[in-house]
């Protein structure tokens, strides 16, 4: 299937409207940001910083903050746990990187996220008393510069002129679910997607 500006809006209204966020730190945002994305029932990602005091954080001017994710995804598709058992699965939850920056952290948003992750961890295999992931409550997510949005897609003139043509700005690419799942697959990640599949091929460039 032939990617076009048509292809794109059409899958992104399509999304659905009733969703939820869950925020994870897990190192450089980057590689997690697309393995998030190309699960099934994750809508769109962001990438930010978050679990530090610094008032309006940048990637020049971090601060105490830590890179992290933010995952919108359709609760009817995924659970909160789902979604743990994925970041535990993007870390080793017994190192943890020194620099503040790459810090593995579980961050709950909600009074039932939180009971959610202490169940994971009751039911899990792994041993609370070597945990090094840190596990805090999200006070605010500070959205990252846009050119680390979507980062995979960077260069990627046959994906990103499909945007522009469609009218996309920085804040639309972002935010679009075809975006998502374009960022996972050209990170190498199985897409389930229609338009991103093993037929898939780009348009030739003019």
């Amino acid at each position: 299937m032939m990617l076009t500006p048509t292809v794109v809006t059409e899958f992104d209204s399509q999304a659905p409207e009733d969703t939820k966020t869950a925020t994870f730190g897990l190192g450089c945002f980057w590689g997690p940001d697309a393995a998030f994305d190309a699960v099934d029932g994750v809508v769109r990602t962001r990438v930010g910083y978050a679990g530090g005091t610094k008032p309006d954080p940048s990637y020049e001017v971090l601060g105490d903050h830590t890179e992290v994710i933010q995952v919108e995804y359709d609760p009817e598709q995924l659970s909160f746990t789902d979604l743990l058992e994925r970041a535990f699965s993007e870390h080793n939850p017994y190192q943890q990187p020194q620099k503040r920056q790459y810090q593995n952290i579980m961050f709950t948003e909600t009074v039932a996220q939180h009971d959610q992750l202490l169940a994971f961890l009751n039911e899990s295999d792994l041993s609370h008393d070597g945990l090094a992931t840190r596990l805090e409550s999200l006070d605010r997510f500070y959205l990252a510069e846009a050119y680390h949005q979507k980062f995979n897609l960077r260069g990627k003139r046959w994906i990103t002129d499909v945007f522009t043509e469609a009218g996309y700005d920085d804040e639309a690419v972002r935010e679009s679910p075809a975006a998502a799942k374009l960022n996972a697959h050209v990170a190498g990640h199985n897409v389930s997607t229609p338009f991103v599949n093993q037929s898939y091929e780009p348009r030739s460039r003019r």
